[in-house]
């Protein structure tokens, strides 16, 4: 069995980084991350902190919202069936660097007119001149190096008039053996197997998440852990 380091953060990277990654391979391996957030309760993590965030907000009031990294959507369109139940009325953006995971994006979200899409970089400057209420990050920041998330945080709490909501991985032994465990029963693609594993090596530990927040002393911040192995980090301004 392989031996695992958890000590620090892993610089293996993903097949998912690849932005001209396409076609079936791409679809399936977005259906499949989408099956797994379903069925661990991730994307309810974001949700929870986005009440949390938009308790204070007037119902009638539009809220911009961005989810950086989106993939096929899957988190906003989450969130608009949510909203519609709540009476929120949101405006949702889904931003991602891979032009052919927006397409597929685009056909899913067919039936959501509240939800757009901004085939954009986030390092870009077209990206960083936008602004928004409220910036998601659901699995985005591990795929980055300590440094580049610096950066990264610093842009978000300059566009976003009211928060910022991080749902990422914890890097832990025991979290890497459930997954193998898991995906050996549930999961057939191979894709999706191998990112997993090494997207919770990418992940982060409680204290790291911590020295992140100490770099923007102004705003507030919530960091918790979530099942399943999860941190919600919650960043008010």
């Amino acid at each position: 069995m392989k031996k695992l380091h958890t000590q620090e953060r892993s610089k293996e990277v993903e097949i998912m980084d690849d932005f001209d990654l396409k076609g079936k391979h791409l679809k399936k391996t977005l259906r499949d991350l989408e099956h797994i957030n379903a069925w661990l309760g991730g994307n309810q993590i974001t949700i929870q902190g986005l009440a949390k965030l938009l308790k204070n907000q007037p119902q009638d009031k539009e809220i911009s919202i961005a989810d950086i990294g989106c993939g096929n959507g899957a988190m906003l369109r989450e969130i608009a069936v949510w909203a519609r139940k709540h009476k929120y009325k949101l405006k949702l953006i889904g931003v991602d660097a891979n032009t052919h995971g927006i397409e597929i994006a685009e056909k899913l979200a067919i039936d959501f007119p509240e939800i757009q899409f901004l085939a954009l970089n986030m390092f870009s400057e077209a990206f960083k001149q936008k602004k928004f209420d409220i910036i998601l990050c659901t699995l985005t920041l591990h795929h980055f190096k300590n440094p580049e998330i610096n950066s990264i945080l610093k842009v978000f709490t300059q566009q976003a008039h009211v928060g910022i909501i991080v749902n990422d991985l914890q890097r832990s032994k025991v979290a890497y053996r459930l997954f193998q465990v898991f995906c050996a029963v549930f999961i057939n693609n191979e894709i999706a197997r191998k990112d997993g594993l090494i997207s919770i090596l990418r992940g982060f530990k409680k204290e790291e998440l911590i020295a992140f927040s100490k770099q923007l002393p102004a705003q507030k911040h919530s960091i918790n852990w979530k099942w399943a192995f999860r941190y919600q980090w919650i960043i008010q301004n």
